[in-house]
């Protein structure tokens, strides 16, 4: 469809202006795109600051997004004032058309009137084309900066700081009360509930006030108790095993020796049963029932399990004190050793008057109240050879370049000297006597001043 005569100008003037728009367009996004790309990655880094340091009381979104699109609109204003001087007019536009289209100055010449103008055509061609690549990448990778500065979760900047971490008694009580509950069968849980509730109490409080004075005090205090009560139910449960070890084997026992033993095990019932950390309310029926008269006439499969369960306690002490280590470990140093009848198999043999654990062998044996401790000789390792200390040897000094005055030279051994020729009979008193002794050193040897300055000296 043509355009008529009188309308051809006004319409190429149109189209001259579509052009200019274009290029003025192009102009500004090219001057917009690295701007803008710098503008929204410092936006997201300022966004995710901003959220971080405030999260608690954190800007509504319409707050942070009316800030961006105000920043953005800022940048977009300076970029247009930069490119603004680059923009086109609508008469460079329609000689920027009739050199595309090939119109040899024929809009230029209509425009100055000097012409008719020409025919509008169907397609009017200025010679541009969009590069869209350029286009779109700048503004979508801005926006995805910002929005991942606004909605990218982040937790409070105070949450982040690092936590202490528990006091080490903390972790070791907790680890000993774990060994204690696999041992529930033959302990009292009341002991175990009421450390529990005292170290929750202590975690409750503020983290930051762990290590303060009066929580590291009250720790210290659960530690030692906790550690004392832990002894005693080991050290207890042994005098109880071994006086019940020693009475089931009456013979050669006086009778004081066995009220002796009666007592001990008495006193180590009494306190078991005071204790905090004690053996269940089980166990403890079967230790008092006991009559130490009748143990050796005592059922031996029941006189067995009881001293299981006495040495199953004992062991739940035992690696509580140990810090966790597994029974026999290091040679019979678990407390196992001790609640041992000397009856068992092995390869050690006891000290004293009492039998061994077991055959003959190097290892340590059961010890007993009439025989020795039952440790195994050299159990601290092999003794180093002596080394003859007190023996004098005499040095002689090959190299005297480096003596100094009062430097021992050499020792040696050697006898005094006595003149043993005979003399004959002296006149005493005689002024050319000889004296002897230290006569001989007074008379001859000093003159007059020094003997008066040593009488002096010795008065």
């Amino acid at each position: 469809m043509q355009t008529p005569p009188e309308n051809t100008g006004p319409a190429w003037s149109r189209h001259a202006e579509r052009v200019a728009r274009k290029v003025n367009l192009g102009w500004w996004l090219q001057a917009l795109s690295t701007p803008l790309v710098v503008t929204g990655l410092a936006g997201a880094c300022a966004l995710l600051l901003i959220r971080r340091s405030a999260a608690q009381q954190s800007p509504a979104g319409w707050v942070l997004g009316a800030v961006t699109a105000g920043v953005v609109l800022l940048v977009a204003g300076i970029c247009w004032l930069v490119a603004r001087r680059k923009f086109e007019k609508p008469d460079q536009s329609l000689v920027r058309i009739e050199a595309a289209m090939k119109l040899r100055n024929g809009l230029s010449a209509a425009r100055a009137g000097v012409a008719p103008w020409p025919e509008v055509p169907a397609k009017v061609d200025a010679g541009l084309n969009w590069s869209w690549q350029r286009v779109v990448v700048p503004p979508v990778a801005a926006i995805c900066f910002l929005t991942a500065g606004i909605f990218i979760p982040l937790s409070a900047n105070g949450t982040s700081k690092r936590l202490p971490d528990e006091p080490q008694a903390w972790q070791k009580i907790e680890a000993d009360l774990q060994r204690l509950e696999e041992d529930k069968d033959v302990l009292d849980e009341a002991y175990i509930e009421e450390v529990k509730k005292q170290l929750n109490e202590l975690k409750a409080e503020d983290q930051e006030n762990w290590f303060s004075h009066s929580s590291l005090e009250a720790t210290d205090s659960l530690k030692q108790s906790h550690a004392s009560e832990v002894e005693k139910l080991d050290r207890e449960l042994g005098r109880a095993e071994k006086a019940i070890s020693a009475l089931q084997k009456e013979n050669g026992l006086t009778p004081g020796e066995k009220q002796a033993l009666t007592n001990q095990l008495d006193q180590a019932l009494q306190n078991l049963q005071s204790g905090a950390l004690k053996p269940n309310s089980k166990l403890m029926d079967q230790l008092k029932n006991l009559d130490p008269k009748n143990l050796g006439q005592m059922d031996p499969e029941k006189m067995k399990q009881l001293k299981e369960s006495m040495q199953k306690a004992a062991q739940a002490a035992k690696d509580c004190k140990d810090g966790g280590s597994q029974p026999g470990d290091g040679g019979g140093n678990g407390y196992s050793d001790e609640l041992n009848d000397g009856n068992g198999k092995g390869d050690g043999q006891g000290e004293g008057e009492g039998e061994g654990n077991g055959q003959d062998g190097s290892g340590p044996g059961s010890g007993g109240v009439n025989r020795g401790p039952g440790h195994s000789p050299g159990m601290l390792g092999k003794e180093h050879d002596k080394t003859k200390t007190g023996d004098l040897t005499g040095v002689e000094s090959k190299d005297l370049s480096h003596a100094l005055p009062g430097d021992l030279l050499e020792l040696q051994d050697g006898e005094h000297d006595v003149d043993k020729s005979a003399r004959g009979p002296q006149a005493g008193g005689a002024a050319g006597a000889t004296g002897a002794g230290g006569d001989r050193v007074w008379k001859e040897s000093l003159d007059p001043s020094e003997q008066k300055a040593l009488k002096k000296f010795f008065e």
